[in-house]
Order: structure tokens, then C-alpha cells, then sequence
């Protein structure tokens, strides 16, 4: 058997199950961390509930998303998650979401691995969504995930910080309401209305324009030029001006219009 025979042979049970984004369609892929628990409070000694340094981490993982290959119009981080919207008419390996995936998880894998000093690893999901406001949607969930979990994790750190185990903190947090919670965290000095924005909302990236300005060598002149450039936002707005932030970052195409 020739090589061409046997490679067209095999490569039938390496694709058969191939699926493919619809076209025109907004893609946001969810990226993970594999065992960050773990890693931010045992292998690591990074400071609960939050740690800037694993912020930015996290940060400079999401730009190296954003800048290796694939058109992403806004990228969202919490916690240990990253979401990354793309443009819906971008056609990166032919829209098979296979190479998203993959590509994507061992990019963030290797980003964040690269940036720690030590190995981590990323798994990744993609979904596909209809309309604008699925994506605005989408982006709402995961920024109302930041919230409660900031003010959950805020809460079991001041506990736990009174000697109480684990178990204990967890059972004193069970069936709280929001009011009650931040009734706990004021009684142990912290008013969450003061804790940083990023911590409570999550932050964002994308892209913006700027002049560059340079000197012509030969004549002199002071010229510029249009650049372009990640920029990241630790200050993202809430409720209703978080979507219509949303909405401003969305790609306008007649396809993946509002519905």
C-alpha cells in the first residue's frame, strides 16, 4: 500500500466525527483551567481570595489567545476562565471546531505554563450562538458568575480567617442570601461595595486604535500612523451598561444580527 493510500485510509477515523461552526455565526469559546484549585492553593502560594499576580496571569493568557491567529473581537477573564468572543465571519481552520479546541486549550496551557514557571493546563469549549443577544447574554452570565462568586469567596476567607475549618465555612455559607452574605463580610470589615472591580465584575480586553508617531530618517518630517492595540479593562461596567458594552464590541454583520 502507498503511502497516499494508507494516509487517506486512516485519516477517515480521524475526521469522521469532524463538526464545523455554522457560517456567519458568533462563536464564544470558554477556556479552564485544569486543576487550579489545587494549583492556586497548594502547589502555589498565591493569596485567597484573589491574587493580582494570578490576575495578570490570567490577563496575559487571554492577550496570547488574542494574537495567535484567531480574529477575536473581546476577550472576558475570571477567576480561572477566559471567554473569547470572534468575529462571526472569521474562517480559522476552515471554522472546525477540533482545531479550537485544541489549538486554543494548548495555547493557554503553554501561555500560562510560560508566564507561572511551571506546568498548568487549560481545557476548552466552544458554542455557537445564534444572535447578538445570546451573546450579550452569555457575557452577562459569565460576569454575574464573578459576582457571586467574589462575594462567596470573600465570605469563606473572612471565615476561615477566624479559625473556622473548611467544612465549617462552607456550612455557615449554605442557603445565605446575597443581603446576608454581605451582612457577614461588613461584621468582619469588608464593605463589598469597596472591594476592587475586578475582583466583584471580571475584566475585559480588546482591541483599540491609536497614533503611533515617528521620524522620517531621510527628511526629517514627524509623520503617524494608525496602530492598533490590546487594551485591558479592570473597571467593566454593570447591568444594563455592561450590555450595551457588550453590544459595542460586537462585529456588525447582516448575518448575526439581533434576535
Amino acid at each position: 500500500m502507498t503511502f497516499n493510500a494508507l494516509d487517506a485510509r486512516m485519516r477517515v477515523f480521524e475526521e469522521l466525527n469532524d463538526a464545523y461552526a455554522l457560517p456567519g455565526i458568533y462563536l464564544v469559546a470558554r477556556i479552564d483551567g485544569r486543576g487550579f484549585t489545587r494549583l492556586t492553593k497548594e502547589t502555589h502560594a498565591f493569596d485567597a481570595p484573589f491574587d493580582a499576580r494570578f490576575r495578570d496571569l490570567m490577563l496575559a493568557t487571554a492577550e496570547r489567545l488574542m494574537t495567535c491567529g484567531f480574529e477575536v473581537a473581546y476577550a472576558y477573564t475570571q477567576s480561572d476562565e477566559i471567554s473569547l468572543l470572534f468575529d462571526p465571519r472569521a474562517d480559522a481552520f476552515g471554522r472546525k471546531l477540533r482545531k479550537y479546541n485544541s489549538v486554543l486549550a494548548g495555547e493557554a496551557s503553554a501561555a500560562f505554563s510560560v508566564a507561572l514557571g511551571a506546568p498548568a493546563a487549560f481545557d476548552c469549549r466552544v458554542c455557537q450562538l445564534p444572535s447578538t443577544n445570546h451573546v450579550v447574554d452569555y457575557f452577562r452570565w459569565r460576569a454575574e458568575d464573578a459576582l457571586r462568586n467574589a462575594l462567596t469567596g470573600h465570605c469563606y476567607w473572612a471565615l476561615r480567617r477566624t479559625g473556622r475549618s473548611a467544612a465549617e465555612a462552607t456550612a455557615a455559607l449554605r442557603g445565605l442570601s446575597t443581603a446576608d452574605k454581605n451582612e457577614l463580610l461588613f461584621r468582619h470589615g469588608t464593605n463589598f461595595n469597596d472591594v476592587p472591580a475586578w475582583q466583584k465584575r471580571g475584566s475585559g480586553l480588546y482591541w483599540e486604535t491609536y497614533e503611533k508617531k515617528a521620524t522620517n530618517p531621510a527628511t526629517g518630517a514627524i509623520t503617524s500612523a494608525t496602530r492598533r492595540r490590546i487594551r485591558r479593562d479592570l473597571e467593566l461596567p454593570v447591568r444594563q451598561a455592561y450590555a450595551d458594552f457588550i453590544r459595542a464590541r460586537l462585529p456588525a454583520i447582516e448575518t448575526a444580527r439581533a434576535g
